[in-house]
């Protein structure tokens, strides 16, 4: 019974792990998606589950194109 046990606990350990990494990450870019209006990419955030990765591609690639066409340019 006792190796049952230990692994428990370690599967444990590793769900908390992963959540400690998930959430944040898709916190920030349904944040993101929301307040640049970004209905498909926000259900899509929100469904798809990829251990952070596509709130990661979101957020470097996506938003940041997006916050670079919106910001008005510099007139020198």
């Amino acid at each position: 019974m006792e190796p049952f046990l230990s692994m428990s606990t370690m599967s444990i350990w590793i769900l908390l792990l992963l959540m400690a990494w998930v959430l944040p990450w898709k916190g920030y870019a349904l944040w993101t998606a929301a307040r640049n209006s970004h209905t498909g990419w926000f259900i899509a955030l929100l469904i798809i589950n990829t251990l952070a990765l596509l709130d990661i591609f979101y957020l470097i690639f996506v938003a940041k194109v997006f916050r670079k066409k919106n910001t008005p340019e510099e007139h020198q």
